[in-house]
């Protein structure tokens, strides 16, 4: 074999090697651009289960009530105080308060917002007691008369720690309408402590 015969083979092994690196090196910088890209991906995975997994613990904690009690009606007086059991549920998200009981069990620590109305009806002084576990917390007051349409209500935000008690007593010797579209306790977790 001559020598240029040599040169020209050696000429062409050498660029079908040079040919072979310049795709290889390409071949590993698409690989790196897509395992660059697989990462990316996956981070943002990450951070969307993250959020719906947020978004999941938010719900659960969601606690919104609103109650009414009875029918039209005039409700005491009693001889000893009685707590107010609201028994026409509107809302109960959290199912926190008890239509049984009257009581809202707080079922998280946090900030929650109260209300309380109710209708009087004139005939009998109304006085009803807002409580927080045993501390009274507010009140509604209502003078006897001849008025047949007095209304009262109030509200308060209170910081609950979990298994907290609120609800509302009837005082003794006094009344309240029984209206579940007048005479109403609601209440909704403001801000959940961490």
């Amino acid at each position: 074999m001559n020598l240029s015969s040599l040169v020209l083979i050696l000429l062409f092994c050498g660029l079908i090697l040079a040919q072979d690196t310049v795709e290889t090196d390409a071949m590993t910088e698409k690989l790196n651009s897509l395992e660059t890209k697989m990462m990316n991906i996956e981070s943002k995975l990450e951070n969307y289960e993250s959020r719906i997994l947020q978004l999941e613990q938010k719900e659960r904690n969601a606690v919104i009530f609103s109650a009414g009690i009875g029918v039209n009606s005039p409700f005491g007086p009693f001889d000893t105080d009685v707590t107010m059991i609201y028994d026409k549920t509107l809302v109960n998200i959290g199912n926190a308060y008890s239509p049984v009981t009257g009581v809202f069990t707080a079922p998280v620590s946090g900030v929650y917002f109260f209300t309380i109305f109710s209708h009087s009806g004139g005939s009998h002084t109304t006085w009803l007691y807002f409580y927080k576990n045993n501390e009274e917390i507010l009140h509604i007051h209502d003078h006897k008369s001849t008025d047949s349409a007095d209304n009262g209500g109030n509200a308060a935000f209170l910081q609950l720690q979990q298994g907290d008690q609120v609800y509302v007593r009837l005082k003794a010797g006094t009344h309240v309408h029984k209206s579940s579209v007048a005479t109403t306790f609601s209440g909704f977790l403001v801000k959940q402590n961490n």
